[in-house]
């Protein structure tokens, strides 16, 4: 699934992304260390995997996402 990063902090390695229908979702450090990044800017398209109702895993949307 796409979306677009609202907010990233490089401290805490969490922030928050945009779905495409306007919803919010925080994601943790877990779920960014689980992609190959070491940062996002606000605006920036990535891939992220939902499990449970959370962020599991953040990605540029250029790259794949886990199967």
């Amino acid at each position: 699934m796409q979306a677009t990063v609202k907010v990233f902090e490089p401290e805490t390695r969490s922030g928050s992304v945009f779905l495409d229908d306007g919803t919010e979702m925080p994601f943790d450090a877990e779920a960014f260390d689980a992609g190959p990044l070491r940062h996002l800017r606000s605006g920036q398209r990535v891939n992220i995997v939902l499990a449970a109702g959370r962020v599991t895993y953040v990605t540029l949307s250029t790259f794949p996402t886990p199967r």
